[in-house]
C-alpha cells in the first residue's frame, strides 16, 4: 500500500481516530489507501463492511450473489425495507455511499469460483469471510493462504459466535483448515432453521472490521493463533489458543522463511 494524502475534509471526518496515538494521521493514511475483500453481505458482512466504510477503507470489495429478503432485515443491517429483492452486494453499497460516499465500493454480485477468489484475494490487503457455510470458507482460505492474504473469520448461530485471524505471514500461524480441518464433516446449520440472535452478528461483524483495521494499520495484536468464542445468552467470551497443523493440507507446505512478519505482533 502506497500512503495517501488526507486532505481537510478528511481531516476533519477521521479526527477521532488521527487523536489516537496507535493511529494518528499516518495511520488513517493506510486505511484509506487499503484494498478490503468482504465475501458476505449478510448478517455479518452487514456491520463489518459499513464500520470499514465509516473508518476510510480506499477500496472495499463485497461479494455476495443473494438478493435481499424481508427475514433479513432483523439482523443485516446494510439493507432496508425498500431494497428487498435485490442483490445484497449492490445494496450495501448504497448503504455505504450515503455514509460515505469517498470509500470505492466494488460490489459483485456473484458466488465466486476458486479461480475468481484466488484473482479477488490477490487484489486485496485484508480480507473477510462473512459467509455461514464451510465450502466457501474453505475456498476463500485456500485463496488467502495461496496469496499470503491474512483472512478474518467470523460466524453466529442462535446465540454463539465466534472470531478469529488466520494470517500465514507469521510463519507458525494456522490455517483455517488448521482448525476445521478439510476432511473432517461439519455440518452447516443455517439461520432459517435454527435462528439467530440479532446482536451477535453486530458484534462479531464489527469484532472483523476491527482485525481488519489493525491489520491494515499494523496496530496491536491480531487474533491470529487465537479463536474467541462468544456464549451470547451468558454474554461471556472464551479465548482458545489455535496451534498449526504441520500436517495440514493447505498451508502445511507453506515455507516459515518466505513469509513476513505479522503486524502488531
Amino acid at each position: 500500500m502506497s500512503a495517501v494524502d488526507l486532505n481537510d475534509a478528511q481531516l476533519l471526518r477521521y479526527s477521532r481516530h488521527i487523536l489516537l496515538d496507535e493511529i494518528g494521521i499516518e495511520g488513517q493514511q493506510k486505511l484509506c489507501a487499503a484494498r478490503v475483500l468482504v465475501i458476505g453481505a449478510g448478517g455479518l458482512g452487514s456491520p463489518a463492511a459499513l464500520y470499514l466504510a465509516t473508518a476510510g477503507i480506499g477500496r472495499l470489495t463485497i461479494v455476495d450473489h443473494d438478493t435481499v429478503d424481508v427475514t433479513n432485515l432483523q439482523r443485516q443491517i446494510a439493507h432496508t425495507l425498500a431494497r428487498v429483492g435485490r442483490n445484497k452486494a449492490e445494496s450495501a453499497r448504497e448503504a455505504i455511499s450515503a455514509i460515505n460516499p469517498e470509500v470505492a465500493v466494488v460490489a459483485l454480485a456473484e458466488r465466486a469460483d476458486a479461480a475468481r477468489l484466488a484473482q479477488l484475494v490477490a487484489e486485496a490487503d485484508v480480507v473477510l469471510d462473512c459467509t455461514d457455510n464451510f465450502a466457501t470458507r474453505h475456498a476463500v482460505n485456500r485463496a488467502c493462504v495461496a496469496q499470503r492474504v491474512p483472512l478474518v473469520s467470523g460466524a453466529v448461530i442462535r446465540f454463539d459466535g465466534q472470531v478469529s485471524v488466520f494470517d500465514l505471514r507469521g510463519g507458525t500461524l494456522p490455517c483455517y483448515a488448521c482448525l476445521y480441518p478439510e476432511d473432517q464433516r461439519f455440518e452447516d446449520v443455517a439461520c432459517a432453521t435454527m435462528g439467530v440472535f440479532a446482536p451477535l452478528v453486530g458484534i462479531v461483524g464489527a469484532m472483523q472490521a476491527a482485525e481488519a483495521l489493525k491489520l491494515v494499520m499494523g496496530v496491536g495484536e491480531s487474533l491470529a493463533g487465537r479463536l474467541l468464542l462468544l456464549d451470547g445468552l451468558r454474554m461471556e467470551w472464551t479465548s482458545i489458543g489455535v496451534g498449526r497443523n504441520e500436517g495440514c493440507p493447505v498451508c502445511a507446505q507453506a515455507a516459515p522463511e518466505a513469509l513476513g512478519s505479522v503486524p502488531g505482533k
